[in-house]
């Protein structure tokens, strides 16, 4: 595919020092996998994020995370972070220490640790909204999916592209009520859809890859998930389409705080993650993208994480092994 420019500012801030942020908020969830309690899972989670990132020498500025300011007692949108401000590189992020706390209460699959960077004023400041999606991998012609078509055309354009028919085709799909609707349509066209609880990031990323069989990804789920997914999408290929969907004027209000006007606009790839990026996510519990924490019986732990970048198109599969006492 084709890499975007190089960011000098970027190559200051390690790809791999941010694979250390994700391994923390992991490592710290892990332990209360399964106990049944989502807000002890995530506070433990945003509290090692917030504590790894302040030992990274940049300047940081959180454009997505926990919520506003009155919201979140740390990793609030617009909360600075990292040991170098007013020194370091000003880098915005997008993060989600903890994608999946009804996930990781119930010991289910695919929570993860997730975080996206790049150069101040290249992700896009989206509102605690929900957002209508649509993902399909790398490979095909640019502009074949759109949320200005049925769900029907754009699993046929994509099965056309593909060379199959539309009953080939699998798509990825939030078990929601609200996509009653939705999965009625796709099944009726044949479609296999896979649907899965929580973890709609893994589950956009998992179209670039083509083991988990997943073609397509569509539904609604949260806006700032949505921008993380396409800060993935943007270093590994793949075409990205989401809408921002307001249910009362409070969230349309909302979304003008952050300077948004066209509150009916569709965001492509490039409008959500510009420039070059930096992706990386570290699995708390097993998934089709990575495996969890593991914890042996001398009290080591093992991680496994990704992490991939816009500029170069790499992408690093990082197993860590992190000793007691360390």
């Amino acid at each position: 595919m084709p890499t975007t420019p190089a960011s000098k500012l970027l190559d200051r801030v390690l790809v791999l020092e941010m694979v250390r942020v994700t391994e923390a908020a992991a490592i710290a969830a892990s332990k209360l996998i399964g106990r049944g309690d989502e807000k002890a899972a995530d506070h433990a989670a945003v509290e090692a994020m917030r504590k790894a990132f302040d030992e990274l020498a940049i300047d940081g500025t959180v454009v997505i995370g926990e919520g506003e300011r009155d919201e979140a007692p740390m990793l609030f949108i617009g909360e600075k972070v990292g040991g170098a401000q007013g020194t370091g590189p000003k880098i915005d992020i997008a993060l989600d220490p903890l994608e999946g706390t009804t996930i990781t209460a119930k010991a289910g699959p695919n929570a993860l640790a997730v975080l996206a960077c790049a150069e101040e004023g290249n992700l896009l400041n989206a509102p605690d909204v929900y957002m209508d999606k649509l993902a399909v991998g790398p490979g095909y012609p640019q502009g074949i999916i759109s949320l200005d078509k049925s769900p029907t055309e754009n699993v046929k354009a994509v099965a056309a592209a593909k060379g199959v028919e539309p009953g080939d085709i699998i798509v990825c799909v939030l078990d929601r009520p609200r996509h009653t609707d939705l999965i009625a349509e796709l099944r009726e066209l044949g479609c296999g859809v896979q649907l899965i609880p929580d973890g709609d990031v893994a589950g956009v990323i998992a179209t670039t890859n083509e083991d988990t069989t997943i073609d397509m990804y569509m539904g609604s789920g949260g806006a700032p998930e949505g921008v993380l997914a396409a800060a993935a999408l943007r270093c590994v290929g793949g075409q990205f389409n989401g809408r921002l969907l307001f249910r009362n004027d409070d969230e349309r209000a909302r979304a003008r705080k952050w300077g948004i006007e066209d509150l009916n606009k569709i965001y492509v790839l490039e409008e959500l993650a510009k420039g070059d990026c930096i992706f990386a996510a570290t699995g708390v519990t097993d998934g089709s993208l990575l495996d969890g924490v593991k914890r042996r019986k001398d009290g080591t732990m093992t991680t496994e994480s990704v992490v991939m970048r816009a500029s170069s198109g790499t992408v690093r599969w990082v197993k860590g092994e992190h000793r007691k006492g360390r």
